[in-house]
């Protein structure tokens, strides 16, 4: 049975994927918010946060038939970051100074202006956040959603970030693919954008 449904590209939950095996890819069901494996064909180019309609041709193992490209959004996970940014990191402490488990709040430029958005949330305890968020057991997609009901849906740069004390994870969503605070982010932590593609 084929379907056509909308989905996200998730990165492979184990290893770099700039070395995974390029025919599998993972995908996030976007009506179901489940994560599907799906073997591709040779030459495909899919990179983690790519929003894409796909057509699953649903045999075994499954089958991306062909794809169409939606939104070109980039997502890129770090682990033991170390220094965190300055509003990520104020934001954990005004997180436990509260009692609470999340904190958000808009990151701006030296102008003043609005260029993203940056959450924190807790990790460690019965789940690891920074995994759930990679391998899309606890999807991205409502954080990102937020920032396209308010912004305009938009190409943006995701950026998943666990520092190296391993007490949080931040989230935060560069509202300009490619501007100045993505690759910012992106030089800090040794992000480097020509790694990304998971095909």
């Amino acid at each position: 049975m084929d379907e056509t449904l909308a989905a996200r590209v998730l990165p492979d939950p184990d290893e770099d994927w700039a070395s995974a095996d390029r025919r599998t890819v993972r995908l996030l069901d976007r009506d179901r918010y489940e994560p599907v494996e799906v073997l591709v064909g040779d030459g495909e180019e899919l990179r983690p946060g790519y929003l894409i309609d796909a057509d699953i041709e649903w045999s075994e193992p499954a089958r991306l038939e062909a794809f169409s490209l939606r939104r070109p959004t980039l997502y890129a996970f770090a682990d033991a970051v170390d220094p965190v940014f300055e509003v990520a990191r104020d934001l954990w402490e005004t997180a436990r100074a509260n009692g609470d488990g999340m904190h958000s709040s808009v990151t701006r430029n030296t102008d003043g202006e609005v260029n993203g958005v940056c959450y924190v949330f807790a990790d460690g305890g019965a789940g690891d956040r920074f995994r759930e968020f990679r391998d899309g057991t606890r999807p991205l997609e409502p954080l990102v959603d937020r920032v396209n009901e308010r912004e305009g849906a938009a190409p943006r740069e995701v950026f998943v970030l666990r520092p190296d004390d391993g007490g949080y994870v931040v989230v935060t969503i560069a509202l300009t693919k490619g501007g100045h605070f993505a690759e910012t982010l992106r030089d800090t932590y040794g992000l480097d954008r020509s790694e990304g593609s998971v095909v």
